[in-house]
């Protein structure tokens, strides 16, 4: 089994709803993030990553939480075995002249066409179904305010 280290991103708008991603490989609904690649920081991972799925620039940030161990444990389709270490960090970015006229879908079509759907949503609406099996304990955390550093 891989170890995967990768960086992500909790993004509030205005409202306090968080920005969430539905994925075109699975079509599951997730934070901003991804892996780490060779010589980055976390830091830089989890920037990169929100700007190449987002077009965000990153303004300000600080660590939330680092989640690991068992609960971390992903099959992809393809049958390959890995776990995850995600250091997820809360993001300030400026979304002046971003956002379509509903107001909470993120105008942004990233090249790589990892995303279907931008959208910010409500913490406390948010169907746990719809999410990545791996983020799924962080939605839950998010809602109900846990905010311990290390979460396995």
């Amino acid at each position: 089994m891989r170890i995967i280290v990768t960086g992500g991103a909790i993004i509030r708008d205005s409202l306090g709803r968080i920005l969430l991603q539905q994925r075109s490989d699975y079509g599951d609904w997730g934070l901003p993030g991804g892996a780490m690649e060779p010589g980055e920081s976390i830091e830089e991972t989890m920037k990169r990553e929100v700007l190449q799925e987002t077009g965000l620039v990153v303004d300000e940030y600080a660590l939330n939480t680092v989640y690991s161990g068992s609960r971390m444990e992903y099959v992809y389709p393809d049958g390959n075995k890995v776990v995850f270490v995600m250091f997820i960090f809360d993001v300030q970015a400026n979304l002046e002249g971003k956002l379509a006229e509903d107001g909470q879908t993120l105008l942004f079509e990233d090249k790589a066409r990892e995303s279907i759907k931008l959208q910010f949503m409500d913490v406390q609406n948010i169907d746990l179904s719809t999410i990545s099996s791996v983020q799924k304990l962080l939605i839950q955390d998010i809602k109900q305010n846990i905010t311990t550093i290390l979460r396995t």
